[in-house]
């Protein structure tokens, strides 16, 4: 039997999972009062995509909405951060940048349980699959020079300008950041893992100073934008739950590690890919485009970033895994993540080794 693509398995919608569930009159009532325009009644759906908030498609006559809201039960401390998605979101929304318009924001957990927010439903594609199957070649370019396209705007947006400037700490982005994850990790272990303990020890010597301080995304990859239906071009960018002001070069080396991971399962890693043949920008084609958009006049080895952001990814699948354990998380998908964490672990250290560990 032939498995299911990446495309199947998270496009689309599902009904609610039992454990999802909420008291639908109880919002339907919030909206009313809280949402412009709302008019019931109202269908819910949840997403299959997701792997942390709970996501579901709110559609009643007028108009069709989102809701992200945090997942009941235990908790790691800082995560699911709702409030700062639609905080971000409706900072940037004014201005243009590609998100979904923001409706409201609420922070009483006698609604519905957890806190949430309502955006826009945004019509358009998500692509999960990295290598764009039954694309033509130009058409792959397009997008992938629109995503980095895209990211640049991100990190040229004026903090302060947008009202920014206290939605995260300027200085020592990437100290606080493996400090962050380390803790996670930690307080999810379901292994002992020596390359983590190594890499624990060893990021946070050898890390960067900081050379900008921009809004970063947290996680900026094909599959958390909308593109829109008919044209190559970013609609709204999305799961914005680990923003916050940082180093940009975090998030763009982030996106470019998909550039040296295998594509595992129709995902977002094209290491092994003929990118020539596909149309898909080489990374130093990316680099070349990024620098140009954003005013640098180059980035430095990428091989430390790489190990970092590896190191990362490790700590948030290792996260999913603890909500499994624990029965929080979101997404059936979510008991694959913890057997990714050994695996993401040593990639990480190779990156390390050839930064010099």
């Amino acid at each position: 039997m032939t498995e299911p693509s990446a495309q199947d398995t998270f496009s689309g919608t599902k009904p609610v999972e039992e454990k999802h569930r909420f008291d639908e009159a109880a919002l339907g009532a919030w909206m009313a009062a809280n949402v412009d325009g709302f008019d019931g009644p109202m269908e819910v759906r949840q997403f299959k995509g997701g792997q942390s908030n709970p996501t579901y498609q709110l559609v009643t006559p007028r108009q069709t909405y989102v809701l992200r809201r945090k997942p009941p039960g235990k908790l790691l401390a800082s995560a699911h951060a709702v409030d700062r998605e639609f905080r971000v979101i409706s900072a940037l929304y004014p201005t243009g940048f590609p998100v979904a318009r923001p409706f409201g924001l609420c922070d009483d957990e006698s609604v519905l349980g957890t806190i949430f927010y309502i955006m826009a439903h945004v019509e358009g594609r998500i692509i999960w699959d990295g290598a764009i199957p039954g694309a033509a070649p130009a058409d792959r370019r397009a997008i992938y020079e629109a995503q980095v396209e895209t990211l640049a705007r991100l990190h040229t947006t004026d903090v302060a300008a947008v009202g920014l400037q206290d939605y995260g700490r300027p200085g020592n982005y990437f100290a606080r950041q493996i400090h962050r994850w380390s803790k996670q990790y930690r307080d999810s272990e379901t292994q002992s893992l020596p390359s983590m303990d190594r890499l624990m020890d060893w990021l946070p010597a050898t890390a960067p100073d900081d050379d900008q301080t921009s809004i970063v995304h947290g996680d900026y990859r094909l599959d958390n934008m909308i593109l829109y239906p008919d044209r190559h071009r970013v609609a709204a960018v999305l799961d914005w739950e680990l923003s916050t002001l940082g180093n940009p070069l975090a998030d763009f080396t982030y996106l470019m590690m998909n550039w040296v991971m295998p594509q595992e399962g129709g995902r977002s890693g094209l290491a092994g890919l003929d990118l020539e043949a596909l149309g898909i920008p080489s990374i130093d084609a990316c680099v070349a485009q990024y620098c140009a958009l954003t005013g640098r006049s180059g980035l430095p080895n990428m091989n430390w970033y790489f190990a970092y952001n590896l190191f990362r990814l490790a700590a948030i699948c290792q996260g999913i895994a603890g909500r499994v354990r624990d029965g929080t998380a979101s997404s059936p998908q979510a008991a694959a993540m913890g057997a990714r964490v050994p695996l993401l672990a040593e990639s990480a250290m190779q990156f390390a080794r050839q930064a010099g560990l």
